[in-house]
């Protein structure tokens, strides 16, 4: 599919400026322009942070109130339970917080609901099996915002509860004793992107500040801090950049031993965002998606190297298990939507038999990458009903259309990027009826993906200094991307597919200068271009370690025959 690729026009006296200023080449001081990092304040928040860059904990609502019910809980010696999501943002959660309360002489127990048997948040029977453990106080992790009905059953059996949350909360905040999240409409808090992990981080320093501890009580936990922020895909801006800068320099020393295992096995030389996003952040993912969210848990809670090793190999298990059953269903999907000829409409909606929950938003992804359409994936149990996820594109508000098919649908919920639903059997071809023309009306056909370029670059300006000094931006993510560049009008020198035609293998030339490039996941063009070509390319600029050598590559991101 057409891209379309916009190209940044930044203020050149902006990038002189900021070039001399601060000593840093053209390449870098024009990426730092284009995201609108140019106060002295900013960029020295975003390139070089600091423990003195974090926000007083103080300043978030509720945030008094629930220190002092903790030291109360402390002090008594009170059952606590922390109650958390069993995704990385929740797993890390409940590590920094019951890691952090036994440091401080509370020894807590936690509750993670079983993704497959009571799905995501609070529920009734959960609250009761706390109750029956004793609970006298009930602190939830990366969950309750939304908890209305459940904190007031909680409270009627005499649970006191602390919410912190990153979600966006309802009309109404649920009644227990503090609610701390920043996306509350009353909130103070100068940063309201925080991953759950972050608000758990925030109470930590409240609690170690409150207790006049030294800094490093809670700053040791920044490694798994770090690991839940970057692995929960929120904007790494502001206080979230602080915490993933200087996490990443702790992960890379941790100390930690489940942490290290896992990384270890993942194989990654460098622990940067990456190694988070795509090596860890899938394994712990994984035993959630597969039920055995306690095993992750685990693995950061242990103490000793064997047990460590021991769990890894599990996770690692769990992982190559998540990543069979994805490839079954993706493949049963695709083999779906081409006998059906789904590809043709503007939404695309596929339904299964018992496909297994745990990876329905993984595989709905791809097929919304794939197509560039938005897709929703649903799994047909015995009972009749259609239960499943969806992802959409920018440009297209996937939770507003939905609404607009409410009286079709069971259930469902998320944002306008994704979404959960359920829907019965029997009405699964009048919801993708009425879902085209909700998209036909918004006129989804005429969204096509863009790709922003940071700056054209010519092959004779780039060496291997310039584009190390990127890895400064680091950590990636969320709010910021990786710097993509326009190479134009390079000759194909040489072209090849690799791995049996998966990807594509080029050399490209520009007058004396010559570069390598690699383009993964599109092998099939090799048949559209040849040796001679003259080519226009959008791509990342790395730093390719093959053989023992350093040498300079592109990774393509979008390819086309110069004008």
């Amino acid at each position: 599919m057409n891209k379309k690729w916009h190209i940044y026009e930044p203020d050149t006296n902006k990038i002189e400026e900021l070039k001399n200023k601060y000593k840093i080449n053209e390449l870098l001081a024009t990426i730092l322009v284009n995201r609108n990092i140019i106060e002295e304040k900013e960029i020295k928040l975003f390139l070089e942070p600091t423990r003195n860059d974090f926000y007083d904990p103080f300043l978030i609502t509720d945030m008094e109130i629930a220190i002092n019910r903790i030291i109360k809980a402390i002090n008594n010696q009170e059952k606590v339970t922390i109650y958390g999501d069993y995704d990385v943002d929740g797993i890390t959660s409940i590590t920094v917080l019951k890691s952090f309360l036994k440091d401080v002489g509370l020894e807590a127990s936690y509750y993670i609901p079983n993704r497959l048997e009571e799905g995501y948040g609070l529920n009734t029977l959960a609250i009761d099996e706390i109750k029956n453990n004793g609970c006298d106080l009930m602190i939830t992790v990366d969950c309750g915002i939304s908890g209305i009905e459940e904190i007031k059953y909680a409270n009627s059996l005499g649970i006191e509860t602390i919410i912190t949350d990153h979600h966006e909360p309802g009309s109404e905040l649920p009644k227990a004793v503090a609610v701390i999240d920043n996306k509350r409409k009353d909130s103070k808090y100068p940063f309201r992107e925080l991953a759950g992990v972050g608000v758990v981080f925030k109470l930590i320093q409240a609690l170690g500040t409150k207790l006049g501890l030294k800094e490093e009580s809670y700053l040791k936990y920044l490694d798994i801090v770090c690991v839940g922020t970057i692995s929960d895909i929120v904007p790494l801006i502001d206080e979230n950049r602080v915490i993933t800068k200087l996490g990443l320099l702790l992960v890379n020393q941790t100390k930690n031993i489940g942490l290290k295992s896992i990384i270890n096995s993942c194989g990654y030389n460098n622990v940067d965002s990456n190694t988070i996003s795509f090596g860890v952040a899938p394994r712990i993912n994984a035993c959630g998606r597969m039920g055995k969210a306690e095993e992750a848990l685990n693995l950061f809670l242990c103490k000793n190297i064997v047990q460590a090793q021991e769990l890894t190999k599990k996770l690692n298990m769990h992982n190559k298990e998540r990543q069979e059953i994805e490839k079954n269903i993706f493949n049963n999907a695709i083999e779906i939507i081409k006998k059906q000829h789904l590809d043709k409409n503007k939404v695309i909606i596929v339904g299964g038999e018992n496909w297994h929950h745990g990876v329905m938003g993984i595989v709905s992804s791809k097929i919304t990458e794939m197509y560039f359409k938005p897709s929703i994936l649903l799994s047909f149990e015995e009972n009749g009903i259609g239960k499943g996820s969806g992802r959409s594109i920018p440009g297209f508000d996937l939770h507003e259309g939905l609404m607009k098919c409410s009286d079709i649908l069971e259930k469902f919920g998320g944002h306008s990027m994704a979404v959960g639903v359920s829907v019965k059997k029997q009405n699964l071809n009048k919801f993708i009826e009425k879902f085209e023309k909700v998209a036909e009306s918004e006129h989804i056909e005429d969204i096509i993906p863009i790709i922003n370029i940071d700056a054209k670059v010519n092959l004779s300006d780039i060496n291997k200094d310039m584009v190390e000094s990127l890895k400064l931006l680091e950590p990636f993510g969320e709010a910021n991307k990786m710097p993509i560049f326009a190479f134009k009008n390079l000759k194909i020198d040489s072209i090849r597919a690799l791995s049996e035609g998966k990807h594509l293998k080029l050399t490209l030339k520009d007058n004396n200068f010559i570069i390598n490039a690699i383009g993964f996941n599109i092998g099939s063009l090799v048949e559209e271009y040849k040796i001679g070509d003259k080519v226009d390319i959008a791509g990342l600029l790395e730093i390719n370690n093959y053989g023992g050598q350093d040498n300079l590559q592109i990774n393509i991101r979008d390819i086309m025959k110069s004008i």
